[in-house]
């Protein structure tokens, strides 16, 4: 899909900006995924701006994601977690910390979005990985591109 999403019917002209943030990492490689992960996602359209963030720990803070939205234009913000399960991060830590990102940006509103799971598509993903990685183990499949080099999908 390509364009601006509608923020919704009473106000059909706002462009909307997405925010995809995790918990954030001391590991490099983990934050380096994440914001590839978004990298590859933005591609997809439909957004007027798509950021990566971090909760807490490294750069970017949603505070940082949130102000480049604006400074694309975006009138709207969604903060997406790219986490599980809803919990305190969800409930409590998540709307605050957008909140003090929206102080900042007069008339920019926003919303925190709900966490991955429960979706049915997750139980796919799930036998998924099961599925590659017994056959790899096996030695009917090559290792997925996670395990890739790594040495992880084998019998122990």
């Amino acid at each position: 899909m390509t364009g601006d999403r509608a923020a919704g019917p009473d106000s059909p002209e706002d462009a909307i900006g997405v925010v995809i943030v995790d918990h954030g990492s001391r590991r490099e490689e983990a934050n380096r995924r994440h914001e590839a992960f978004v990298a590859e996602w933005r591609g997809r359209g439909g957004y007027r701006a798509v950021e990566p963030a971090h909760m807490e720990l490294v750069e970017p803070s949603i505070g940082t994601a949130f102000a480049a939205c604006v400074a694309a234009g975006c009138t709207t913000v969604v903060i997406a977690p790219y986490f599980l399960w809803p919990g305190s991060h969800w409930d409590d830590d998540l709307p605050a910390l957008a909140a003090e990102a929206a102080a900042h940006h007069r008339g920019v509103r926003f919303l925190v979005a709900a966490p991955l799971g429960p979706h049915p598509l997750l139980a796919e993903i799930v036998e998924q990985r099961i599925d590659r990685c017994l056959a790899h183990a096996a030695g009917a499949a090559g290792e997925c591109e996670l395990c890739a080099g790594t040495g992880r999908c084998r019998w122990r």
